[in-house]
């Protein structure tokens, strides 16, 4: 219990040197391409769900905004991935970190928001101010306009930051309390040992499910600007 709370939230190091990078790059040997004709079922399950996300995705996209297919694919992918790779004992979540994430949402947005300037340059202005506005409040809509487009990739950062972080430490709390409690009152670390494996299974479902709403956001604003 002298373990600090936040411990596994510390960029992990090897002699000095940051190995975030290896972590980042583990999730590609997780789904490696098939040299086969006739593949197993595990690559013919990941093939399936491809399918399907890439389907969903650009299902209201134009042509303009399928060429982003390969990206928000591997997008959601990764995410998922690190998400899940969080989940087991003595691991470290790059998705935990602001700053990661923000070096995904930032860039993303921006390629989206500059792609609707180039070809929807009327339509994009027209965000910042709704047709029929009255003259005295068009200085204030249009500053309110501006910082909601600029709060836009710090929303989609710390939504998955928040998210990841609070379920890792609810776990990590939970799980302190079940052995603190084991020799103290068994039948009630039992209890707080089922809590901690439901709050478990639920976090399995929260690590993709924001993997997705994290993707669905940057798809929705390349379909505004495309």
């Amino acid at each position: 219990m002298n373990e600090n709370l936040f411990a596994s939230f510390i960029t992990p190091s090897l002699m000095g040197l940051p190995i975030v990078v290896l972590i980042i790059l583990f999730p590609i040997t997780l789904f490696p391409s098939p040299n086969r004709l006739i593949t197993n079922r595990i690559t013919a399950f990941q093939q399936w769900m491809i399918r399907i996300i890439v389907k969903q995705m650009m299902l209201m996209h134009n042509p303009k905004g399928r060429s982003w297919s390969l990206m928000l694919l591997s997008l959601i992918i990764f995410i998922g991935s690190t998400n899940l790779l969080g989940l087991l004992p003595h691991t470290f979540t790059p998705t935990t970190q602001l700053s990661m994430n923000l070096g995904m949402a930032i860039p993303l947005w921006a390629g989206a928001v500059l792609m609707g300037f180039r070809h929807k340059t009327k339509a994009s202005l027209a965000h910042f101010l709704p047709q029929g506005t009255p003259i005295l409040l068009i200085p204030m809509l249009v500053i309110i306009e501006t910082i909601s487009l600029f709060i836009q990739p710090m929303a989609l950062a710390v939504r998955l930051t928040a998210n990841i972080t609070a379920g890792h430490l609810l776990i990590h709390l939970i799980g302190g309390a079940t052995l603190v409690l084991s020799s103290i009152s068994p039948p009630t670390a039992l209890l707080t040992f089922l809590i901690m494996m439901l709050l478990t299974i639920l976090e399995f479902a929260v690590a993709l499910i924001q993997a997705y709403v994290f993707t669905l956001l940057v798809s929705l604003y390349l379909h505004d600007n495309t």
